[in-house]
């Protein structure tokens, strides 16, 4: 039997430190979705179908990771995949609190569905998409942090 994993997030936009973490899971697991996650509560900066294309872009030569999106519980999506585990990745302390909470709530709602934590690169560990969305829109430099077709729609979607 497979053991799948879904990925989730926003992935606005994809980061390297994103990157990462599916390839690292990818080697765990026999087959791998990245999710984003539809949240009606958040204005993204790229569209969903921005997402799905810059993400099967950096991950789409690996045929055992899907690209995919979904709206509801995670444990529901989780399991109309045939998954029995959801991948997380940490960066700091301050990340795990909210996993923490999280998985044990997933636990509860899903007691099949596991979740599974990855600890970044410590080339990683300080990035996410909300610094690399402000750190380009205010004109920095973002090079290294994002893939490089990333950083290329973030200067031409944000004019810098």
């Amino acid at each position: 039997m497979a053991r799948i994993a879904i990925y989730p997030g926003s992935f606005d936009p994809p980061t390297n430190g994103h990157v990462y973490i599916a390839k690292r899971g990818v080697e765990v697991f026999d087959k791998l979705v990245v999710a984003i996650a539809r949240n009606v509560s958040k204005t993204a900066l790229f569209s969903e179908t921005e997402r799905l294309e810059m993400l099967r872009e950096v991950l789409g030569k690996d045929a055992r990771i899907e690209v995919d999106a979904f709206e509801g519980l995670l444990v529901e999506y989780a399991r109309r995949k045939g998954a029995t585990v959801i991948l997380r990745g940490l960066r700091a302390v301050a990340d795990f609190e909210y996993e923490f909470q999280m998985a044990n709530m997933n636990r509860k709602l899903a007691p099949g569905v596991e979740t599974f934590f990855l600890m970044t690169g410590e080339e990683h560990f300080y990035v996410s998409a909300q610094l690399v969305r402000e750190v380009a829109s205010l004109g920095g430099n973002v090079t290294g942090l994002v893939p490089p077709m990333v950083e290329e729609r973030l200067r031409k979607r944000l004019g810098t």
